[in-house]
């Protein structure tokens, strides 16, 4: 594993936390009016926190791009999903939480499941596939998903709602980072010329900022608690998913090996989940004002 790489993704995750932390104190201000609307988007930009914590997760972006085009995606997933590390330790320090035995748990079965996968999976480069509807059936998949997802979310947004909104980013954040992938090797083969004339570019943009409509609706409606960690969750599988579907990843696929992978993802979710519900995370209008908030809904 290049340290470069490691370097590059750790930078990102500790971005895209900090990020998600400051655009959630400011989304949960927003008018319920705008809820799945990019009316919302606009209303934030006039928010300063908001604006901070939106420079950040595009500079965890970036970085996460960079560390994308030196490495495999099934490598670099894993390590941006420790962007709730850092989210947890800004939302400690607001809160003036401690971690305790649960967010202990929670950082070890995290760390613990990210160095297993790497480890026993040993992510290398491969061949990516050139047949296009393999590429659109995983791609299609993946964004059917979170548009049946996100129908429901905005049935029930008064119970799991933001959940299900949480969920259906993290899948399109998950294309997002292969489309990135590819994105990077067509400008490494033919220049801005080659980059422009395909349709990958334009898939990171729709993903992105349809993406961030999704999360900002789900941070607006409830504590960070309920949706950081499935937005943290689903995108590193849906990414995983995707580099080795299409872009050639490849994994060890022995018994051990795949066993071993099979339970550092399983430990990497619950991890996630532990940290997700730590006390320390900011709780939302929703735990604050209910009566107030529900009014509005209605």
């Amino acid at each position: 594993m290049s340290v470069l790489v490691l370097l590059l993704a750790v930078s990102a995750a500790c971005c895209l936390g900090f990020g998600f932390v400051l655009q959630q104190n400011a989304a949960q201000k927003a008018p319920l009016s705008d809820f799945l609307s990019f009316r919302l988007l606009l209303d934030l930009m006039r928010v300063p926190r908001w604006l901070g914590g939106l420079g950040l997760m595009v500079a965890g972006m970036v970085l996460g791009a960079i560390a994308l085009a030196k490495g495999e995606i099934s490598l670099v997933e894993p390590l941006l999903a420790t962007n709730l590390l850092f989210a947890l330790a800004l939302s400690r320090y607001q809160t003036g939480q401690p971690l305790g035995r649960q967010g202990w748990a929670g950082l070890l079965l995290l760390a613990g499941g990210v160095s297993a996968f790497i480890t026993a999976g040993e992510p290398r480069a491969g061949h990516a596939v050139s047949d296009p509807l393999r590429h659109w059936l995983i791609i299609g998949a993946m964004v059917g998903a979170a548009l049946v997802l996100t129908t429901y979310g905005k049935r029930s947004r008064l119970s799991w709602g933001p959940v299900l909104l949480a969920t259906a980013a993290g899948l399109l954040y998950g294309v997002q980072d292969a489309l990135t992938r590819v994105s990077g090797i067509r400008f490494s083969e033919g220049g801005l010329a080659e980059l422009f004339t395909g349709w990958q570019p334009y898939g990171v943009l729709a993903c992105g900022v349809t993406g961030l409509v999704l999360v900002q609706s789900a941070f607006e409606t409830a504590p960070l608690r309920m949706s950081l960690p499935a937005l943290t969750a689903a995108e590193p599988l849906a990414g995983i998913l995707c580099g080795v579907g299409f872009l050639g990843d490849r994994l060890r696929t022995d018994t051990g090996a795949l066993a071993w992978e099979a339970a550092g993802l399983a430990a990497v979710v619950a991890g996630i989940v532990l940290l997700g519900l730590h006390p320390a995370m900011p709780c939302g209008p929703a735990e604050e004002e209910p009566s107030a908030r529900d009014l509005q809904r209605r």
